[in-house]
């Protein structure tokens, strides 16, 4: 008798068909977007332009990438404007 390959991932799937997928938070790439693992199955999901959830294909990888990158370097740029005018 064969061992099966698919059963680890087929249990995953069948329980996210029955109850529905688990997503957790797992980045934070602005304060609005967001990117989603589902704990079965490992679905990854991200927020889309219109606030709606949708796949994560390499493309929105790539954008979510650079919203995060210009994110960081505009929220330091805050931080040094913030501190810098509360020194005077």
């Amino acid at each position: 008798m064969k061992k099966s390959t698919n059963k680890p991932t087929l249990i995953p799937k069948m329980y996210c068909s029955i109850f529905g997928h688990d997503y957790q938070v797992t980045k934070r790439v602005t304060y609005h977007v967001k990117e989603y693992t589902c704990r079965h199955c490992q679905k990854q999901l991200t927020t889309n332009s219109n606030g709606s959830l949708t796949e994560l294909t390499p493309k929105f990888r790539e954008i979510n990438a650079i919203l995060e990158r210009i994110y960081a370097s505009r929220t330091e740029r805050l931080k040094k404007k913030s501190l810098s005018s509360s020194i005077y």
